[in-house]
């Protein structure tokens, strides 16, 4: 059964992993104020859902390393984006996570 931190109705399949990428900064470190469109979209966020795993060829199904809840580092390209109800996710497979912050 798939693990979900908060109600959305997106459920990731396989080793997918549901992520919201954290909020871009409006002011970068030396006080400059950035417009959104010169904003760069955050690599990391925060795990919403996981899928059941990857499927092994025993039938059984891979553990995630990641767990629901968890702040993580992704690639710049990595998954796919979705909208669902105004917010923006991003559904990637496990093996795009870089790492885990914190």
């Amino acid at each position: 059964m798939a693990k979900t931190a908060k109600k959305v109705a997106i459920r990731p399949l396989g080793d997918k992993v549901l992520v919201q990428r954290l909020e871009a900064s409006d002011v970068t470190a030396g006080g400059i104020v950035l417009p959104d469109s010169a904003k760069e979209k955050p690599k990391q966020g925060t795990v919403i859902a996981l899928g059941d795993g990857r499927l092994l060829e025993d039938g059984s199904r891979t553990e995630f390393t990641v767990s629901v809840g968890d702040t993580v580092l992704f690639t710049s390209y990595a998954g796919t984006e979705v909208e669902w109800e105004g917010e923006e996710y991003l559904i990637l497979s496990e093996e795009d996570i870089l790492g885990i912050v914190g």
